[in-house]
């Protein structure tokens, strides 16, 4: 029995977990959210009330968080490939680094995002500005760790690059990465090029009119 996943190839969330499928070889069912009403949104609905993308269904039983879910099938999918380290102070670094792409790439630029979204009088500048502020801070910070590093804890691909992937492309697209920051302009170009992660920029191309602020012909 294959693996059901419930989310939708655009969304940054969804991309890191299938990147991490695609490491793994991993068959899933795609249930597709499109938040529009369907099947795939009942179902998805009735499993997580909160109705955030994305969440797996693994024999029955619901897995969901995206960090979460790609530890899940590394302790049941992995084969040859190890997405968490099993050596315990590189896996306290892969989830360490995981957390800061989440939490300092990825949401102060789905911040600037969604604020556009929003009806005018209901924006936030002050907001906003505090989003990009963060994210200049988180440029400059891994900027400097990246500098003697392939992948984002070191030599080996990680949990942590799965979040790096879409959590880069995206806000280079939002608030774009300044060129002095080489070291990560070299990184996202490996995440680009890695074939799990290609695969899901593939495959989300046809949904790129879905992002408010243009999305870039150059990725």
């Amino acid at each position: 029995m294959s693996v059901t996943f419930y989310g939708h190839p655009f969304s940054a969330y969804c991309k890191k977990v299938l990147i991490a499928f695609y490491e793994h070889d991993l068959a899933y069912e795609l249930r597709q959210i499109d938040f529009e009403g369907s099947s795939a949104l009942d179902e998805f609905s009735e499993i997580w009330p909160i109705k955030r993308m994305p969440v797996i269904v693994d024999q029955g039983r619901p897995v969901i968080e995206s960090s979460i879910i790609i530890e899940h099938i590394d302790q049941h999918y992995h084969r040859d490939v190890r997405l968490v380290p099993q050596d315990s102070q590189s896996a306290l670094e892969a989830r360490f680094m995981d957390r800061f792409f989440d939490n300092y790439i990825s949401t102060p630029q789905m911040t600037v995002v969604f604020d556009v979204l929003r009806d005018q009088q209901d924006r936030d500048a002050y907001g906003v500005a505090k989003a990009k502020e963060l994210l200049e801070t988180s440029y400059e910070w891994l900027d400097t760790k990246m500098a003697d590093r392939t992948w984002a804890i070191g030599d080996d691909f990680s949990m942590a690059d799965c979040a790096a992937g879409p959590a880069l492309f995206y806000a280079h697209w939002t608030h774009p990465i300044d060129p002095k920051f080489g070291h990560i302009h070299a990184y996202r170009n490996r995440l680009m090029v890695r074939p799990s992660f290609a695969r899901c920029i593939e495959e989300a191309r046809p949904y790129r009119h879905l992002f408010p602020l243009g999305a870039p012909q150059a990725d």
